[in-house]
């Protein structure tokens, strides 16, 4: 980040205009940026941070993306209190996550998915409280008016009304998913309850820092499958199959990088 504009003098500075990206970027020497596929990474010391002792590497990987991605938003909206209800939209890499996150919160969570396949993973292996099915008409309405916020981390095209009308009173719809496509609604699902849309992009290295101590507090535990490099091919294949629960961790210093 350029460390000058004001996203990174507030400790925003994942949203700096000038930001290089870890992956398939141009960093300032000309080379493209590789992250975590690298054999060796050398990187300023504010963008590293101290993983918690006891708390094993390939548990902390997804905390440093999923884990961040909805512990900031929570904190910046003001929804790290206990005693709210909140919505998991999309029950994936970050939305399992969010369901951990929430209920260490102390939150009242609700799974909202478009099928019944996960339930009993969402309910009794991550914590959920309850589970709504998007396309069942009757439970969505009795669902209305519910919700504090919504964590929607849908990546594709979907429609916002039907989540809309689940929130109370100045509710939140928390859009995550990286969606190019225009997503459409009616004002009033707005006016009529001052509620919002609004979005959220990964999380700050202060709260990076507090996530893996809040998570390292409270005993949290990202579900994952750990590969080594000579996997990648394969593991992305089933990624676009949404064959994987929930993150796969990429084992570099297991992995023999020079075949």
């Amino acid at each position: 980040c350029c460390r000058n504009c004001n996203p990174c003098k507030t400790d925003n500075e994942q949203y700096c205009n000038k930001k290089i990206w870890t992956y398939s970027d141009v960093y300032t020497d000309g080379k493209l940026t590789q992250g975590g596929f690298s054999a060796a990474l050398v990187i300023d010391q504010k963008f590293a941070v101290k993983i918690p002792d006891g708390m094993v590497l390939e548990q902390a990987a997804p905390l440093l993306c999923a884990g961040v991605t909805v512990y900031s938003p929570l904190r910046q909206f003001g929804l790290n209190v206990s005693g709210l209800r909140g919505g998991i939209l999309g029950l994936g890499g970050v939305g399992h996550m969010g369901v951990k996150i929430a209920k260490a919160m102390g939150h009242h969570v609700t799974v909202i998915s478009s099928s019944d396949k996960k339930r009993v993973e969402a309910m009794e292996h991550i914590g959920a409280d309850e589970y709504l099915i998007s396309s069942d008409a009757t439970k969505m309405q009795e669902a209305a008016d519910s919700l504090d916020y919504i964590i929607d981390t849908v990546p594709v095209v979907h429609p916002l009304e039907p989540y809309l009308s689940l929130l109370k009173l100045d509710g939140k719809l928390i859009l995550m998913g990286a969606i190019n496509d225009p997503l459409q609604f009616v004002s009033p699902m707005l006016t009529l309850g001052e509620k919002t849309i609004t979005g959220s992009f990964v999380g700050s290295m202060k709260e990076t820092e507090e996530m893996l101590e809040f998570c390292k507090e409270k005993g949290l535990k990202t579900m994952i499958e750990v590969v080594k490099m000579d996997y990648i091919n394969t593991a992305f294949e089933r990624l676009e199959k949404n064959d994987v629960r929930y993150r796969f961790v990429v084992d570099v210093a297991a992995s023999n990088l020079h075949q």
